[in-house]
């Protein structure tokens, strides 16, 4: 008989059962180990990702899990929405620290870039913070690029908060490919 050990690590597109409890959960403990983030972080996340899944469904938005077996073992999403602008943001990326160093953090940023791209977002931003070179590192593979780096608090700690932006190079559509841009979807 097959266990969850057994498995391979798969991508699976959309909302699953325990996405928002098991992000939440890698977050927090990720977090409050490495940069000293507490309660308050963990609900930022939380509810940040809750208003998100209920429209998660929308065209312009995505949410990826790196599942082993029934396990959500990392997540991505891309929300084409809350920035108010033409642009992606990439939102809720972290793969389970036992998970790490296999590939399986860049499979899934791939994924969700490219799901950006096929949309024809100009650009896509994220915010993270000094300190996390690993993630640096993918997300420089990537394309994107430091745009602003400012003290700030968003997280409940003070720190060097930076914004990175990414260009896109996939196809741009127009309306007459029948681009609809996510401002008219708000």
């Amino acid at each position: 008989m097959a266990t969850d050990a057994d498995s391979p690590l798969a991508i699976v597109k959309g909302y699953r059962p325990g996405s928002l409890g098991r992000c939440t959960e890698m977050h927090a403990l990720y977090y409050s180990r490495h940069a000293g983030f507490g309660s308050f972080f963990e609900g930022q996340v939380a509810s940040g990702m809750a208003e998100f899944l209920q429209r998660a469904h929308r065209h312009y938005n995505g949410i990826w899990s790196l599942m082993h077996g029934e396990r959500i073992v990392g997540t991505i999403a891309i929300d084409g929405e809350d920035l108010k602008r033409d642009a992606a943001h990439l939102r809720w990326f972290i793969v389970d620290e036992a998970y790490r160093g296999q590939g399986a953090g860049k499979r899934l940023l791939t994924d969700a870039l490219a799901f950006c791209d096929r949309i024809g977002f100009p650009e896509v931003e994220l915010w993270t913070f000094r300190g996390l070179d690993a993630a640096r590192h993918l997300y420089e593979q990537a394309g994107f690029e430091l745009a602003e780096e400012c003290l700030g608090s968003r997280w409940g700690v003070s720190l060097l908060e930076q914004r990175f932006l990414r260009r896109s190079n996939g196809l741009q559509l127009s309306e007459s490919d029948g681009f609809v841009s996510p401002e008219g979807l708000i």
